[in-house]
């Protein structure tokens, strides 16, 4: 259709029309949000173009169309349509490489399918790729040209110029888009190995069971950010699994059921099947057994199995108010810290158990030695007092001579009976220094033991700066330390060093008694030497512990001093 010349004069210069596109499409590469870019290409391209009605393809990477946005048609009249675009007739001409298209009668064109059915009618068409390369990643469509019956050729040349800035821009979005994800993705790998890190620290810290069960719940806790979390444990039946704590809020709801048998609801449905569960809705959860839990406001709850070496151990679930669901990923990282978890828990029972061991031998050791020493000295020194008392009417001499060895036999017995004190006795530092803690030790090992010992160290406003926890940990470590020299090293001499460095305190105790075989001793159940490294361990210190039969035994022991 050939254009009038008043219509042509009315229409603005495409020099104008060029400056003015370029100062708006200036606009479009400034924009990062890929959704409000398209919106933004569609409103311009409308608006360069004097259109009353525009819509942006946008073709996914197999060159299918993946968005459709649309301008100036309300919200009534999409919703009248029944479907969105199938990418047929001349937007499928398009799409397919098709060059630009300007049309005076859509339903003329040969390639047209016609409108669905509630469609606004539409007539003259100017449709242009957006390219960026040989690659297409997009199209521009305009229909009903205000005052004109079809679009101009300065039209296409505006709107062409349009869709090369709209294809940097759309590419721009693209990758800054891609951009923001990658890092999104870093930022939750970082917060995820910040868990593992911080998780497997707990677990590796500690041997108490409730110390693993209560860190392990509240961070999990915290990192999901849910408001309530809980454990089972399996019991020794082999098939109870019973609630042993619970963090957050409604207690009382989570505790109205404690104990679920293998297969029974969410939490026996885990343990049977070792394998995650998620319930989205435990308003309609069919597995889940707690209505008080559902009355208290809670949404949803991801439960996990707790296994080592492959056996079940307890399930730990995290229950939450909101909907949010828990990603793949989230998901796989909690299987993997509850195998983690698991085996610090079995750890630890395993070695709650060897501590209740350990207690059983000592105390059948300490039974034995007092029965084969301390009560068959006693009953020695009885023969000899009553062999005394016969030998008093026949040899005075040599029945104070007996008599005076009835009493060093005494006197030694009641060094024994100190030593045994000396180690089974708890102490406490209270408000004592460190160095005045260990002189009191050293007092006392030389009332009860027969070695010398001789005691080395700063004064005590060198170490202002230590921790009690930290003092407390060095104290025990010399009390347990010279309790076994009292009882089985055989020393002459002791020595007990205590030095100060700029970031940590450090204490030895050295005798030169009859020594052992570390690697042989470490072995043994119940040996203090296991409840020294403990004690240190706990305030992130460290032992040393060297010996040699017939050598004599040195235990060097630091802490930080903060």
């Amino acid at each position: 259709m050939l254009l009038t010349r008043e219509q042509l004069c009315a229409a603005p210069t495409r020099q104008a029309r060029l400056i003015a596109l370029h100062l708006a499409s200036l606009e479009l590469v400034k924009d990062v949000s890929l959704e409000t870019l398209l919106e933004r290409i569609a409103s311009l391209a409308c608006e360069q173009a004097g259109a009353r009605y525009a819509a942006l393809g946008v073709l996914d990477e197999q060159g299918k169309l993946k968005q459709f946005i649309t301008v100036g048609m309300t919200a009534e009249e999409i919703k009248r349509i029944p479907h969105p675009p199938r990418g047929r007739g001349l937007i499928g001409g398009l799409m397919r490489g098709g060059g630009t298209l300007r049309i005076a009668e859509i339903k003329d064109d040969p390639r047209s399918v016609g409108f669905p059915a509630g469609h606004a009618p539409m007539h003259s068409l100017l449709g242009v790729p957006i390219r960026v390369g040989d690659k297409q990643l997009g199209q521009i469509y305009l229909t009903e040209k205000k005052d004109f019956p079809e679009f101009t050729e300065d039209d296409e040349k505006v709107i062409e110029m349009l869709a090369v800035y709209a294809g940097v821009a759309i590419q721009n979005a693209r990758l800054y888009e891609s951009l923001r994800k990658h890092d999104q993705t870093l930022a939750q790998r970082n917060e995820d190995l910040a868990l593992l890190n911080h998780i497997g620290s707990a677990l590796a810290s500690s041997l108490e069971l409730e110390e693993i069960l209560n860190k392990t719940l509240a961070q999990l806790m915290a990192h999901f950010k849910v408001e309530a979390g809980e454990i089972f444990l399996r019991e020794d039946d082999g098939h109870t699994l019973r609630l042993v704590l619970h963090r957050g809020e409604a207690a009382e709801a989570f505790w109205t059921r404690n104990r679920f048998r293998i297969g029974e609801g969410t939490i026996g449905l885990v343990a049977e099947t070792m394998q995650p569960v998620i319930s989205q809705d435990l308003k309609k959860d069919k597995y889940f057994l707690r209505e008080a839990v559902v009355q208290a406001g809670f949404k949803q709850m991801t439960c996990i199995p707790l296994t080592a070496r492959g056996e079940l151990v307890g399930v730990l679930s995290l229950a939450a108010r909101s909907q949010r669901p828990f990603e793949e990923n989230e998901i796989q990282m909690l299987v993997s810290i509850g195998a983690a978890a698991g085996t610090a828990i079995e750890n630890a029972r395993l070695h709650s158990n060897a501590r209740r061991v350990a207690v059983l031998e000592e105390r059948e050791r300490i039974g034995m030695d007092l029965h084969d020493g301390v009560i068959q000295s006693i009953y020695g020194v009885g023969m000899a007092l009553e062999n005394a008392r016969l030998l008093m009417r026949e040899d005075i001499q040599q029945a104070d001579d007996r008599i005076q060895k009835a009493m060093d036999d005494l006197n030694r017995t009641i060094r024994d009976i100190r030593t045994y004190i000396l180690d089974l006795r708890p102490r406490d530092m209270r408000d004592d220094s460190l160095i005045e803690g260990l002189q009191k030790l050293i007092a006392e090992f030389q009332q009860n033991a027969k070695a010398e010992i001789a005691l080395a160290g700063p004064k005590n406003d060198h170490l202002g700066d230590l921790p009690q926890l930290n003092a407390m940990a060095l104290f025990h470590i010399c009390q347990e330390a010279l309790a076994n020299v009292a009882k089985h090293a055989h020393a002459k001499k002791v020595s007990v060093d205590l030095w100060v460095s700029s970031d940590r305190v450090l204490l030895e105790i050295h005798d030169d008694g009859r020594g052992f075989h570390v690697a042989e001793i470490n072995k043994m159940v119940g040996h203090g030497l296991a409840n020294m490294m403990t004690r240190v361990h706990n305030v992130s210190g460290d032992l040393d512990v060297t010996s040699t039969p017939g050598e004599g035994t040195s235990i060097l022991a630091w802490v930080p001093r903060s």
